[in-house]
């Protein structure tokens, strides 16, 4: 989870000509499967996408992903570039210790991953619904695991059977002090 403070400040209201004070605010965030539906609903396009956030959706992504109750509304015209770049460097993170091998020269596969294709893998790897509230990339790392451990066994070339065996069989002889 991630903590902003939001400092005291001061907005201008334009249409009344006076100063709106905005008290100082601590906002809990964090970067879940939740926050991703609610903001994918509100926009109807793929968050998870190369395609840069206007600054609008970017802010509308922090309220999404606040757990803090009772926010003022007011509060997120206070968010600076500085905690933006808090925000995004915590979506970045990587909330694990695993890590999944690729597969070298297999298919590359440019699916949009959107909330409802999350769930979907959720669903179909039996993993609770709790874990919707986890940050966003464990989730997937998660998936990515699960994906790997139900792949079926990779079948060896005869080639490297052979060889496979061959070294077995020197091993053995080695070990055994035989010939044959």
């Amino acid at each position: 989870m991630l903590e902003l403070t939001i400092p005291r400040t001061d907005l201008w209201d334009e249409r009344n000509q006076r100063f709106i004070p905005v008290k100082e605010q601590k906002l809990r965030l964090e970067h879940s499967l939740v926050s991703l539906s609610k903001w994918e609903s509100k926009w109807c396009k793929v968050f998870l996408s190369k395609e840069q956030k206007t600054y609008e959706e970017t802010i509308d992504y922090i309220r999404c992903m606040t757990l803090t109750q009772n926010v003022d509304p007011l509060v997120y015209q206070c968010v600076t570039n500085s905690h933006i770049d808090a925000v995004n460097a915590y979506i970045e993170e990587p909330m694990t210790a695993s890590i999944v091998k690729e597969e070298k020269g297999g298919p590359i596969n440019r699916q949009q991953i959107t909330s409802e294709l999350i769930y979907y893998w959720m669903t179909a790897y039996h993993i609770p619904f709790e874990c919707q509230k986890w940050h966003l990339n464990r989730l997937l790392m998660l998936i990515r695991i699960c994906n790997a451990e139900n792949k079926p066994p990779k079948k060896r070339s005869k080639r490297d059977l052979y060889r496979h065996h061959a070294e077995v069989n020197a091993a053995n002889r080695k070990k055994f002090n035989s010939k044959g």
